[in-house]
C-alpha cells in the first residue's frame, strides 16, 4: 500500500480524530463501512480492511443472491485500501472523519464489481484520449418525519415554498444545521435552498474532475443522511416518494478538458466536435443508461410528458425538456446537462454511465441528431425512453458497448439484484403498473435511499 499509515496516524491524532470510518458503495449505492481506531491504523488498513464479496448481492431486506459466481465461489473476501485524498471530518461527530475505500480482490487486483472500481476504469480510458471528464452534480431530498405506524411523512406541508430559507420552510433549523455541518466537511457545498415541493431541498456543490465529483456527491449523500437522522428525522433521496408532490433528480453537469485544463466543449460560440459525439453518444446509449440514472422501480414514476423530467432520447439548447440540456454559457463554461438522473442514483455509476455512453461517441465518432427545440416531448424525432425499470433493464443487457465500457461483473451484478427487486415488487402490488407510488417502494427504498 502506497499510504504511509504511521504518519497519516500521527496526522489524524494532531486534528483529534479517534475513528476513522471507512466507507465504500456497494452496487445499490448504499454506504457500507466500518469504523477503525486510529490508535491502531498501521494494523487495522495496513492489508484492510477485509469485507464478504458477498455485500455486492445483498438486498435492502437482507437477502444474499447468487450472481457472478459469488455465492458459488464461497462468499470469498474483498480488500478495501483508504484513499487518503478523501479523508474529511465529520464535525456532528467530534473525532470521527469519513475515509472512501477503494475495493480490490483478495491477490490485490482491482475488483470491478466495485462501483469505484467501474468509474476509474472509464476514465482511465478518457485519459488514454487525452481527456479529463469534469461532474458538476446537482441533488435534491425530501425531510420527513416518521408515523405512527411505522411509515413517513412529510415535515412540511406548505406548497409555494420554492427557492425560499428561513424559519417557515426550517422551523427547527435542522436544514441550516445541515448545511453548516457540510460546508465544515469541506466537500464543495457552495449553498441551499429549499425546492418546488413541500419539504424538499437541493444543496449545490461545485464541480471538479469526475473521481473527486462521485466521491463528494457520494459523502454527501451519507452525510446528509446521517446528520438528519441524529435530528430525529429522515433524509431521502428517493425519486418520487408522495404521489401528490414533484420527484428529486440528480441532474450531472459535465464537460472534457485536456491535461492542462483547457475546456475542450465549443469550438468559438458553437459546440466542438467532441461535445457534439458526447451527446451522440448519450442519446444512442439512452435506453441502457437510463438503467442507471433511474435504477428502482419508483424511479420510473417520477419521469413521463409534461413533468420537467426527459422523456425522450433528445438534446436541446438550454431546453429543460430535453435529456441532455446544453447550458448557455461559452468558453470554459461549456458543459452539457443529463437531466433524466433520480436521486436514488448510485453516484459512481450514474456517473461511470454517462459518461460511458459518452465515451462510445467519442470512440466511435457518432453524429448528432438534431437539437430539439421548444417544449420536445411530442416531438417524434426523438424515440422516448424506457417506460418502465424492466425495459431499461433489457437494454443494458443487450448494450454490449456500456459493458465494454464499464465492467461485465458489475452489469450482471447489477442485472441480478434489480430483476429480483422488480419480481418483489411485482408479486406484491395488485396493480404493478399503477403510477401511484405504493406502501411496497415506501418500506422497500425509502430509508436505504
Amino acid at each position: 500500500m502506497g499510504t504511509n499509515l504511521t504518519a497519516l496516524r500521527e496526522n489524524l491524532q494532531e486534528q483529534g480524530i479517534d475513528v476513522l470510518r471507512i466507507i465504500y458503495a456497494d452496487v445499490l449505492g448504499i454506504t457500507r463501512s466500518k469504523d477503525l481506531l486510529v490508535s491502531q491504523l498501521e494494523k487495522a488498513a495496513g492489508h484492510g480492511p477485509a469485507f464478504c464479496q458477498g455485500v455486492w448481492v445483498t438486498t435492502t431486506g437482507g437477502d444474499v443472491l447468487d450472481a457472478e459466481g459469488i455465492a458459488g465461489d464461497g462468499l470469498q473476501d474483498l480488500i478495501t485500501q483508504l484513499d487518503p485524498a478523501t479523508i474529511h471530518p465529520m464535525p456532528w461527530e467530534p473525532g470521527v472523519a469519513y475515509a472512501v475505500a477503494d475495493a480490490l480482490n483478495p491477490d490485490m487486483s482491482p475488483n470491478l464489481f466495485s462501483p469505484r472500481t467501474v468509474l476509474r476504469k472509464v476514465i482511465d480510458a478518457y485519459n488514454a484520449l487525452g481527456l479529463v471528464p469534469v461532474c458538476g452534480p446537482e441533488l435534491e431530498f425530501y425531510i420527513a418525519d416518521r408515523t405512527e405506524d411505522g411509515g413517513f411523512k412529510r415535515s412540511l406541508s406548505k406548497t409555494g415554498r420554492v427557492y425560499t430559507t428561513g424559519a417557515l420552510v426550517d422551523p427547527n433549523g435542522v436544514f441550516l444545521h445541515l448545511i453548516r455541518m457540510l460546508d465544515q466537511m469541506n466537500i464543495g457545498v457552495f449553498a441551499g435552498n429549499h425546492e418546488f415541493s413541500p419539504s424538499q431541498y437541493e444543496i449545490n456543490l461545485w464541480h471538479s474532475e469526475a473521481m473527486d465529483a462521485a466521491d463528494r456527491t457520494f459523502m454527501f449523500k451519507t452525510a446528509i443522511k446521517d446528520i438528519v437522522a441524529r435530528e430525529g428525522q429522515h433524509a431521502t433521496f428517493v425519486g418520487k416518494p408522495w404521489s401528490d408532490e414533484g420527484g428529486s433528480g440528480f441532474h450531472l453537469h459535465f464537460s472534457v478538458t485536456d491535461k492542462a485544463g483547457k475546456n475542450l466543449m465549443h469550438d468559438g460560440d458553437e459546440l466542438s466536435e467532441v461535445a457534439l459525439q458526447m451527446i451522440a453518444g448519450i442519446t444512442a446509449n439512452a435506453n441502457a443508461l437510463t438503467a442507471f440514472t433511474n435504477p428502482t422501480v419508483n424511479a420510473f414514476k417520477r419521469l413521463g410528458p409534461d413533468t420537467l423530467a426527459p422523456f425522450r432520447a433528445n438534446w436541446g439548447y438550454d431546453n429543460r425538456s430535453t435529456m441532455v440540456r446544453v447550458p448557455p454559457e461559452r468558453g470554459g463554461g461549456t458543459r452539457l446537462e443529463v437531466r433524466v438522473g433520480d436521486g436514488a442514483a448510485n453516484p459512481y455509476l450514474i456517473i461511470a454511465g454517462i459518461l460511458a455512453a459518452a465515451l462510445d461517441g467519442i470512440v466511435r465518432k457518432l453524429e448528432a441528431p438534431k437539437a430539439a427545440e421548444g417544449m420536445a416531448y411530442d416531438n417524434e424525432d426523438a424515440p422516448t425512453l424506457p417506460a418502465t425499470f424492466t425495459e431499461a433493464l433489457d437494454a443494458l443487457e443487450a448494450n454490449e458497448r456500456m459493458r465494454e465500457h464499464m465492467s461485465s461483473g458489475m452489469i450482471g451484478i447489477f442485472l441480478t439484484m434489480k430483476r429480483d427487486e422488480i419480481a418483489r415488487y411485482n408479486a406484491a402490488v395488485s396493480d404493478p403498473a399503477t403510477r401511484e407510488v405504493t406502501d411496497w417502494e415506501i418500506k422497500e427504498y425509502l430509508e436505504d435511499y
